[in-house]
């Protein structure tokens, strides 16, 4: 019966999802690309394996699940570009890549190839099916590789602990903040502050920021989450103890508990004020360094309108209205070339420009419509615009925690900050050498 119907290849079904199998032993990768048929029985499409090289024998357990999905992406990316991936393994190679602080270069390639793709992954609950029983029999654990209790990733194989999250927001007269601390269970810290747009109550800030930390767990896909504010009006809110009564409160309500719908699960629980300093420090600093409204946006059209006059000699009731319609030309952001060489493969017909992007674009990485430069230390950094690198500048040098330093220096300091743009060594000494108390308060040259 078996010889009647051998495991022929089929062809795939357009709009029908891919069932992706990926495995990696100590030499060698393997993946079966198969799909489900009316009948409910898998369909083998494309079976691939091949050795590691020495480089790759030395990658963690994990990291060879990721080059078993990347070598498959590289081969069969027109079946990616087509359809919905069910990715089945024993653990998740795309999280892994999420969860790391840090990416080295190999890690920021790999991750910038599973974002193009719908990736869905699958755990391993039990292996069923004689595809994936001939598949994984391909490649047997030799008899000569012994187990080990310390595996160097071995937290990946097991259940995820929770992450504690603190959130405060803050009001100045200036603003609104909001900070959120992520602590993992290996007791590392992710710490972020955030400047809300327009100036709010208290209690609305608190809100924002535990929207923002929701919206924060979701994006980085981690669904497991202890929260702990010193806010007892959104957590009792939240836990159901109080009814949101203020109108204001009620659509923050609303979309918070949303928000904790895609979380698999989540404790609220209300901490002292003197637990919770960190965030409300990060809060604070964030509302005590907002711009103002005419500072941090760039018109590109204005429409003003002059107020109706009256005619002295009419009634009053004949109006003339005037429009005066000030177009201002868009300036050529130096951010825009190298982003639509990385999106769309797009270069500039000059030739210098064009042999410039492809020489500087492998430094850039473009991720959630923010471009970043790795710097020499393996650190992203921000890509500022012309607008923004100025901001940059005014508060590094003279804002509220200034130091008015040189221009070199100021420069070392807004890239610890986490901020690019090419030109940001001549900007600070130029800066420096203009600021008008630098130039009154410092040292006479005879």
């Amino acid at each position: 019966m078996y010889l009647m119907n051998p495991p022929v290849l089929a062809a795939p079904i357009p709009g029908k999802s891919l069932i992706l199998y990926i495995s990696a032993q100590e030499r060698s990768v393997g993946a079966l690309l198969a799909q489900g048929n009316d009948e409910g029985k898998e369909n083998a499409l494309y079976y691939l394996s091949r050795m590691m090289t020495p480089n790759e024998l030395n990658y963690s357990p994990i990291k060879k699940l990721c080059l078993a999905l990347i070598f498959v992406i590289q081969k069969l990316k027109h079946y990616f570009q087509a359809h919905t991936i069910r990715l089945i393994s024993k653990s998740n190679p795309i999280k892994y890549v999420m969860a790391k602080p840090v990416l080295s270069d190999r890690l920021a390639r790999w991750y910038r190839q599973f974002q193009q793709f719908k990736i869905i992954y699958v755990p391993a609950k039990a292996v069923k099916g004689q595809i994936l029983a001939d598949f994984l029999a391909d490649h047997p654990i030799p008899a000569e590789w012994e187990l080990t209790d310390e595996l160097p990733d071995e937290e990946v194989f097991m259940v995820e602990s929770p992450w504690s999250m603190y959130f405060d927001g803050a009001t100045h007269r200036d603003g609104a903040g909001a900070g959120v601390v992520f602590y993992t269970p290996e007791a590392d810290v992710l710490p972020y502050s955030f400047t809300l747009t327009c100036r709010c109550s208290n209690n609305v800030a608190e809100y924002q920021a535990l929207i923002l930390d929701f919206e924060t767990a979701v994006d980085m896909k981690q669904l497991h989450l202890r929260v702990y504010s010193d806010s007892k009006l959104v957590v009792n809110q939240l836990l159901g103890i109080y009814d949101v009564k203020k109108p204001e409160l009620i659509l923050y309500y609303k979309y918070a508990r949303q928000l904790m719908g895609y979380l698999d699960s989540v404790t609220i629980e209300h901490i002292p004020r003197n637990f919770n300093q960190q965030p409300d420090s990060l809060a604070r600093v964030a509302s005590m360094i907002t711009l103002p409204s005419h500072r941090n946006q760039i018109s590109i059209c204005q429409n003003w309108v002059i107020p109706p006059m009256f005619n002295e000699e009419g009634d009053g009731e004949e109006e003339n209205t005037y429009h005066i319609f000030v177009h201002e030309i868009e300036k050529e952001d130096w951010r825009h070339l190298i982003i639509d060489y990385l999106n769309h493969g797009k270069l500039p017909e000059d030739p210098k420009k064009m042999v410039d992007i492809r020489r500087r674009a492998p430094r850039f990485i473009y991720y959630k419509g923010t471009l970043y430069r790795r710097s020499f230390d393996g650190v992203f950094l921000r890509c500022l615009g012309e607008d923004e690198a100025m901001q940059a500048i005014e508060e590094a040098h003279s804002g509220i925690c200034d130091a008015h330093q040189s221009g070199p220096k100021l420069h070392s300091r807004i890239k610890r900050m986490g901020y690019y743009w090419p030109t940001m060594v001549k900007d600070c000494i130029d800066f420096a050498r203009r600021c008008q108390a630098c130039q009154f308060h410092g040292n006479f040259i005879h």
